[in-house]
């Protein structure tokens, strides 16, 4: 097999001049987008309804067509899911990625027409692929399979049209018959539901393998790898898989479990950031030296940027590539060739560089903590995690922080429940640090908590190894991309795992 892989790299070479094209023309191939948009949903209800017809430019555009929120939508998916045809797209819909990245009791049900699979989610693949070849060229990547490590890929069926299921599930059950040579495990493990049994036959189903990339959450990822390491009595991935080279990550930020998966693989490999959702593919890791994320300009979606202090007006104001600013943080608004008109997608995003256009997820609308002013984002709670597990020698494996209101004798406070692998010899230590990295990343939080005024010491707790994922299997939650919320303004999620579970302080 390692025959392919110069030949691999050669065409991947070749390919990447498309990229390229989108690349050296970013705002130009958007506004071609945009055209192609409206102009294939011209006739639909939606179109009619907001004249698309008469739509000829980006201003326009915004000028006729609302903001809109999944709940705005809602009516139209609703009636697409019944079997009705031209409503937000001109194409049939037969197909609903269902939303699983809350642990909200809500779903949203996503939808999937032909050209959001080929010309975005797979045609994303493809470029990531590419890129990666780019940057890697001596790669044995395809000399071997890929783990991928998803949610729930049952399918279910509405009618004899129409079928849902997490994106992963609705991906597989297009994915041509090719992709089955290249991954792993077997469809009938792939396809189960049931979290922890799906992990016990991933490990069995997988040592074997030649194993060279991971895709998953980190998460779920680091079960399934303690799980193999248990079953093979090896010290590290390194010594299961030999030719492991890469792992992709997304959902959540990589930062607080880097160190974590060094020491679990046991040699340096690749790591790859992805922003894949159920909405579409929009950025991809394109250089080992960079961060930042290559936005996807030219894969049927077109986007608007939002300044997050926008969200919550009655007409909010969105800006394009042209206007946006270093380290601001923008709501993401797209358009696609799925049906989706100017949503509001609900992760924050920050710009890392213009030329080309890259980006990082910084946090979600509805995950931040900004009860006293201190606009605490999932970014800033990541990197101080980091820095104190750094400073003081322990290893966190997942977290979720909120307020602790003013009281009659006390002022506020972040409360965080941790969950350590590896514990603090002393908690005071790692809450002192942890408060400290806060105030040096973000300014807000050090004014707030100037002379203990508004803000006192976080108070920090241990929970238990596993008790996060006892939360979520009691809410259904468990496995796939659901994930810990990292970050709330409000105390709901804290003061349902307290009520549950015993934390030490």
């Amino acid at each position: 097999m390692k025959l392919l892989s110069p030949a691999i790299s050669r065409l991947a070479r070749l390919r990447y001049w498309q990229i390229e094209q989108w690349v050296q023309n970013p705002v130009a191939v958007q506004r071609e987008v945009l055209q192609h948009l409206v102009t294939s949903a011209q006739y639909t209800e939606f179109g009619r309804k907001y004249n698309f017809s008469k739509l000829f430019s980006i201003k326009e555009f915004k000028n006729a067509v609302p903001i809109h929120e999944y709940d705005d939508l809602k009516p139209y998916i609703q009636r697409i899911m019944n079997g009705e045809e031209n409503i937000l797209w001109n194409t049939p819909i037969n197909w609903f990625a269902k939303s699983s990245g809350t642990t909200s009791d809500k779903s949203k049900f996503i939808p999937v027409s032909e050209e959001s699979l080929q010309d975005c989610h797979y045609k994303g693949a493809k470029d990531v692929l590419t890129m990666y070849y780019n940057f890697n060229p001596d790669s044995d990547l395809l000399t071997g399979k890929g783990l991928v490590i998803g949610g729930s890929h049952t399918i279910y069926q509405v009618n004899d049209e129409v079928h849902y299921g997490d994106l992963s599930a609705v991906l597989l059950q297009n994915s041509p018959f090719w992709g089955n040579w290249i991954r792993t495990p077997e469809l009938n493990i792939a396809l189960l539901d049931e979290w922890e049994n799906k992990i016990e036959k991933l490990a069995h189903g997988t040592i074997h393998e030649n194993v060279t990339s991971i895709s998953g959450v980190p998460t779920w990822t680091m079960i399934l790898i303690k799980r193999i390491l248990e079953i093979t009595g090896k010290n590290n991935l390194a010594e299961v898989w030999p030719s492991l080279e890469l792992y992709i990550h997304g959902g959540v930020s990589f930062t607080p479990y880097r160190e974590q998966f060094h020491q679990l693989i046991g040699k340096n490999i690749n790591y790859l950031d992805l922003y894949n959702a159920s909405e579409g593919f929009f950025a991809a890791q394109d250089s080992k030296n960079d961060d930042g994320m290559l936005l996807f300009m030219d894969h049927g979606i077109f986007m608007e940027f939002m300044p997050v202090e926008e969200y919550g007006k009655a007409k909010p104001e969105t800006i394009g590539l042209l206007d946006v600013e270093p380290g601001k943080n923008y709501a993401l608004v797209i358009s696609t060739n799925g049906g989706l008109w100017r949503y509001l997608l609900g992760d924050s995003i920050q710009f890392t560089s213009f030329s080309p256009y890259r980006i990082k997820v910084s946090g979600r609308l509805k995950h931040y903590i900004n009860a006293f002013g201190e606009e605490v984002i999932v970014d800033n709670s990541d990197k101080a995690i980091a820095i104190a597990s750094e400073k003081t020698g322990v290893v966190v494996n997942d977290y979720t922080a909120a307020p602790v209101y003013f009281s009659d004798n006390s002022n506020g406070a972040h409360e965080w429940l941790i969950e350590f692998e590896k514990e603090p010899e002393h908690l005071a230590e790692f809450t002192y640090e942890l408060d400290k990295a806060l105030q040096n990343i973000n300014s807000d939080y050090e004014a707030k908590r100037h002379k203990n005024i508004a803000l006192r010491l976080p108070v920090v707790k241990s929970l238990p190894k596993g008790l996060f994922a006892e939360w979520l299997r009691s809410k259904g939650k468990l496995g796939g991309q659901h994930k810990v919320p990292r970050l709330s303004n409000e105390r709901k999620y804290i003061e349902e795992i307290i009520s549950m579970f015993p934390v030490n302080h």
